[in-house]
């Protein structure tokens, strides 16, 4: 049974989701995303007729919105629950993969861009930061922390939460990330109790 167009669609965009995350934006390509995703070159084109711009943008906003979906619903419970979510998030990324996966987000903005659609790609990471760490502040906020206390926090959590996925990678060790994630727990709740 053949899949549907929207279906077959979603899956490329999660196949260059899932590139991005191993390989990284200047190793990601059409041609690469359709024998990645054993789809027919023909096919993945109809989809992205804007081409590699189109696909890689669309991956990072599906990686984006997705993550941003579990924070939300996390931080509903506080910010140290929504801490906890998106460290897990990407414990499980790079447990998963056995080290070799990451952050798509990330490995968009930190290449060169060698192209005009290397920097859409990212701007579209730039915004997806951008929105990750809104969220976080407004959890913040709730909690009573002064506005420019709760952004520099929720700026050092997604900071320190993506370069620490990288050195997980480098070392093919989770520590990084045990130990990056105390020290935040501890940070938040000093600035939740310090306006109590």
């Amino acid at each position: 049974m053949s899949q549907s167009k929207p279906e077959a669609r979603r899956r490329l965009i999660a196949g260059a989701a899932e590139m991005l995350s191993r390989r990284g934006l200047n190793a990601t390509s059409i041609r690469e995303l359709a024998k990645y995703s054993k789809a027919p070159l023909g096919s993945t084109y109809h989809y992205f007729p804007g081409g590699k711009k189109q696909v890689v943008v669309e991956a990072v906003r599906y990686v984006g919105g997705k993550v941003t979906a579990v924070l939300a619903e996390s931080l509903q419970a506080g910010p140290l629950h929504g801490l906890s979510a998106f460290l897990e998030l990407w414990r499980e990324q790079v447990l998963k993969s056995d080290f070799k996966a990451g952050c798509p987000i990330l490995s968009v903005a930190v290449e060169e861009p060698d192209s005009d659609e290397g920097m859409v790609a990212l701007d579209a990471a730039a915004r997806v930061f951008a929105t990750w760490t809104d969220v976080m502040s407004q959890s913040l906020r709730m909690e009573g922390v002064e506005d420019e206390q709760a952004k520099q926090l929720a700026t050092l959590i997604v900071s320190s939460v993506e370069g620490t996925v990288a050195l997980c990678r480098a070392q093919r060790s989770i520590e990084p990330l045990d130990r990056v994630s105390r020290q935040l727990e501890w940070l938040i709740e000093t600035a939740i109790q310090s306006k109590t």
